[in-house]
């Protein structure tokens, strides 16, 4: 078979390059230390330029938060964020009332559509150990028809969230994580409705692929013809994609119209993130956290946001916490609540060993 990897990137600073209809990805991962009564890190922060750290000074940010690290409330427009955590904690507030406490394993989904305000603050809830965190967030491009829609706000639990996990006669180990589309027979939670994920012949996906040294997984083949797809490397040594080794830090842009086998390599074992869609093929003016199709739409952006505040901030702080002893929880605009229990997590998780 010719070369599957039809490009290389290499990653470098964040963010990470994408393809349409992806904008932005960042692999966020800080060693917060032990937090303190006010849910902020047990350091002294004077050597720090609070409101806009991003020194990674002893190997973490405090982001735009002055106590907690995080992002206090900030606004959107035209695009939805993906936020899937893989470590730690993460506390949302939003201007349409909705709330959520989720961590490891889970994603958030919000259709920023015609404007929401939010805020993303990282509490450290352990006073006596560290408090890693590790995410990322993506950006998902809307198509012109759907930039004003209606903001909607989706939980993705981690027991909700398919996976699977092969070991090989060798005891090798190959999981794969379905947060958005399909793999193989596995389908993830469905998108918010006005998603571009949400049209199958758009073929969007985000998956995260682990594999041991030497342990296989098979990428299928798309339906489409235009659609793309970029593999990620970042953590571990390397893959192998089809006889192409491509190394951590990198990344890769593959074919979709073949099956394509990824190996890993290296006693590391390797973790991937996999992101895949249609192009929308519209024009993007981005300005900040506004993403329309021309200069003039931006415009319209800044003052409606001006005028209404995007429905305004319900919260009595700009950068808000859920408190030290509150476990996994969603509340929705419409006042429906999820609580999360341990008992639920990877109810949804498939093992297979041949043999």
């Amino acid at each position: 078979m010719d070369d599957p990897v039809l490009q290389t990137i290499e990653l470098g600073a964040p963010p990470w390059p994408t393809i349409d209809p992806f904008l932005f990805c960042v692999h966020h991962l800080d060693a917060y230390p032990a937090g303190n009564e006010q849910l902020g890190p047990e350091d002294d922060l004077s050597r720090r330029e609070l409101g806009s750290d991003f020194s990674r000074r002893d190997g973490w940010n405090m982001y735009h938060g002055q106590s907690v690290p995080g992002f206090p409330q900030h606004p959107h427009r035209g695009f939805e964020t993906v936020t899937y955590v893989r470590r730690g904690i993460v506390d949302h507030s939003d201007s349409l009332g909705a709330a959520a406490r989720f961590g490891s394993g889970d994603t958030q989904w919000v259709t920023a559509g015609e404007g929401i305000v939010h805020s993303e603050m990282f509490p450290l809830l352990d006073r006596n150990a560290p408090n890693p965190l590790e995410l990322f967030q993506i950006w998902l491009n809307l198509p012109a028809e759907d930039k004003l829609v209606a903001p909607h706000f989706t939980m993705l639990w981690d027991g909700d969230i398919p996976r699977r996990r092969t070991v090989d006669d060798q005891g090798r180990t190959a999981e794969v994580t379905v947060i958005a589309g399909t793999f193989d027979g596995l389908t993830a939670p469905s998108p918010p409705p006005r998603s571009w994920a949400a049209r199958p012949e758009a073929e969007v996906a985000i998956w995260h692929l682990s594999l041991d040294d030497g342990a296989r997984c098979t990428l299928p083949p798309t339906a489409g013809v235009e659609t793309v797809r970029t593999i990620y490397v970042f953590e571990g040594s390397a893959v192998d994609v089809g006889g192409h080794v491509v190394p951590t830090i990198s990344g890769a842009v593959l074919r979709c119209d073949v099956e394509v086998e990824l190996t890993g390599v290296g006693s590391e074992g390797v973790h991937c993130l996999v992101l895949q869609g249609r192009p929308i093929g519209e024009p993007v003016a981005q300005h900040g956290p506004f993403v329309m199709n021309d200069e003039r739409e931006i415009q319209q952006a800044f003052d409606d946001y001006r005028r209404t505040g995007f429905g305004g901030w319900p919260w009595p702080a700009d950068d808000p916490h859920h408190g030290p002893d509150r476990g996994r929880f969603a509340r929705h605009a419409d006042g429906r609540l999820d609580v999360i229990t341990e008992t639920t997590l990877a109810q949804n998780e498939t093992s297979t060993t041949p043999g």
